[in-house]
């Protein structure tokens, strides 16, 4: 026996108040499963957008700067 069918078996069981409850728990988690989805595809193009941005900029020359170049030094 599947667990989907184990667990419609029990589900059958219970009054139809905990049948609700379980339903909602069910909705739960499958929210929290497209929560995470959602999240990882956001990070994955918010690595693509930063990648995309930052693209090229590593050959550019930029001027070395050290404490000389400072006006005012903060102790």
């Amino acid at each position: 026996m599947s667990t989907v069918e184990k667990i419609n078996v029990h589900v059958q069981q219970l009054p139809e108040s905990f049948q609700i409850e379980v339903l909602n728990f069910v909705e739960f988690l499958t929210s929290k499963l497209n929560d995470k989805d959602s999240r990882q595809a956001e990070v994955l193009w918010s690595q693509f957008s930063i990648a995309q941005a930052m693209r090229g900029l590593e050959d550019e020359n930029v001027p070395a700067y050290d404490e000389s170049d400072l006006k005012e030094k903060w102790r």
